[in-house]
């Protein structure tokens, strides 16, 4: 006759236990009711969606935070739902054990405020258009003129390397695009003007315009100057 083990049978019934325990709990867990939402947002916090208008959008299809079951939520539905909103980039939306609804946002970073016939918007990071919001409002260029869409990647180029500038994102505060194309742009303290040019050669542009904005202040000569002419990336050309 075989003998018993009874660590092996210890062992067996300490695993039954766990899968029973782990069932148990899995199913308790799921017709748990979400008792509130809790919104976070990443990033600067510049409200420009806020946070009751985040928690209308997770519960808007339903009739209260309180009368969803953890396992009729739909995560996706709920992720895509903010995602819509063009106020937002990007959210994760989760539930935790203790019955709370989370959702993570990221919203869109506007680079650039644009007023023409159109109306009256922003252009984010990626390039979309964004509305305007009635919380915040960005502190970003002015952009005016005619923007044709298949030199709009280059403009976009331009402003995303003022806004990941520091220097470039407090000193412009204005860009036209001339009917030749050509940008030219306003700054904040003084009365010159940048002629940039096109939107090619933009990192040395910038450059040659930093170099010569810390020569200029040193030399006490900037507020002398009427135009700034970048176009040409051998060198700076100033008018008085």
């Amino acid at each position: 006759m075989r003998k018993i083990k009874w660590t092996d049978v210890r062992l067996m019934l300490m695993i039954a236990v766990m899968i029973f325990l782990y069932a148990f709990s899995t199913a308790r867990n799921e017709v748990r009711k979400i008792v509130k939402t809790d919104v976070a947002f990443t990033g600067e916090n510049n409200p420009f969606v806020t946070h009751e208008t985040v928690n209308n959008l997770l519960i808007q299809n339903f009739n209260g935070a309180s009368s969803i079951r953890k396992d009729k939520l739909d995560l996706n539905s709920l992720e895509r739902t903010l995602d819509n909103n063009k106020m937002i980039e990007k959210a994760e939306v989760y539930a935790t054990i203790d019955g709370t609804l989370k959702a993570l946002v990221t919203q869109k970073t506007p680079i650039a405020r644009v007023s023409s016939e159109k109306g009256t918007y922003y252009i984010d990071y990626q390039g979309e258009e964004m509305p305007l919001s009635d919380n915040y409002a960005a502190r970003v260029p002015l952009l005016s003129g005619e923007i044709e869409e298949e030199k709009r990647t280059g403009l976009i180029e331009v402003f995303q390397k003022i806004n990941d500038d520091d220097f470039l994102k407090k000193n412009i505060t204005g860009v036209q695009i001339l009917p030749t194309g050509s940008l030219m742009m306003t700054v904040r303290d003084y009365e010159y003007r940048i002629l940039f040019g096109k939107t090619i050669n933009v990192d040395k542009k910038f450059g040659n315009y930093k170099a010569f904005y810390q020569h200029a202040l040193k030399d006490t000569l900037i507020g002398n100057y009427k135009l700034i002419n970048l176009k040409f990336t051998q060198q700076v050309v100033c008018t008085k």
